[in-house]
């Protein structure tokens, strides 16, 4: 909890929480006392006109979610949007991250990451995003909740392989905080070997494909044939991603029916 965040809770008018028995608690150990009012994902919409309307008659709010950051993976992005179209000035109060928390300490030699969120909750939507994903050449960085963390990584290793390292962090910042890394192989069997590292709040990182020269080339083919099919007929797209790229055509011809969806 950093000082600026105490200064703000203590300055503005009314609180929206994730959760306000949670932010009550946390107000009332810093002895701040402040209207509260709930904005969550199943009120959120229903929220926005009434924070907005606050806001319309000169009262300041502070937004905060439970444990993480408003409207990263949390509630807030609907309102944040809003107040911004509304004219209203956003100003962000910087606090813990899970994701940066996680990637700071999992010693990871790719230099680039993307952030994921939460998979899809259905196994077979999340297996198709996973084959998506499998050939970045980024760090990937997931959130997963304690009733699908074992289900997540079994696929993470049936999207990805045995030899993937991947670091498993759980809980971060608080009392059982535990950082694991381990190659996808061992990841099941490490985490179903006790039932206290299925409870919490996890990151999931994996590290990037490896990107040899042919990689970096196969990579760069697809940029250029992504940005050529946007505006092009699929021949006349491959034509000329052949000769900005000099690759072959026919392997051309086939990623740019792959990135088309065509059989």
């Amino acid at each position: 909890m950093s000082l600026r965040a105490l200064d703000v809770l203590k300055s503005v008018d009314t609180v929206a929480a994730e959760d306000t028995r949670i932010t009550a608690r946390l107000l009332n150990h810093y002895g701040i006392a402040k209207q509260l009012i709930a904005l969550h994902e199943h009120n959120e919409k229903r929220m926005v006109p009434q924070v907005l309307a606050l806001l319309a008659a000169g009262r300041s709010v502070a937004l905060v979610s439970d444990a993480g950051t408003p409207a990263i993976s949390d509630p807030g992005a609907q309102l944040v949007a809003a107040a911004i179209a509304a004219g209203y000035r956003v100003t962000p109060v910087p606090g813990a991250n899970a994701a940066v928390t996680a990637l700071s300490a999992a010693g990871l030699a790719t230099p680039r990451f993307l952030f994921y969120g939460f998979l899809p909750a259905r196994a077979a939507e999340r297996k198709r995003e996973l084959a998506e994903l499998r050939n970045l050449p980024y760090a990937l960085v997931f959130f997963e909740a304690p009733h699908r963390v074992v289900d997540s990584i079994a696929d993470l290793h049936a999207a990805f392989g045995d030899a993937r390292r991947i670091v498993i962090a759980r809980e971060l910042t608080k009392m059982f905080e535990t950082m694991h890394a381990c190659a996808l192989a061992e990841a099941t069997g490490w985490i179903e070997a006790n039932a206290d590292r299925r409870k919490g709040e996890f990151v999931l990182i994996l590290d990037g494909r490896p990107v040899t020269r042919d990689g970096e080339e196969q990579v760069q083919a697809q940029r250029v044939l992504e940005v050529l099919l946007a505006e092009l007929p699929l021949r006349q797209a491959v034509v000329l991603a052949t000769k900005i790229t000099g690759g072959k055509r026919n392997e051309l011809y086939d990623l740019a029916l792959r990135l088309k969806g065509e059989p």
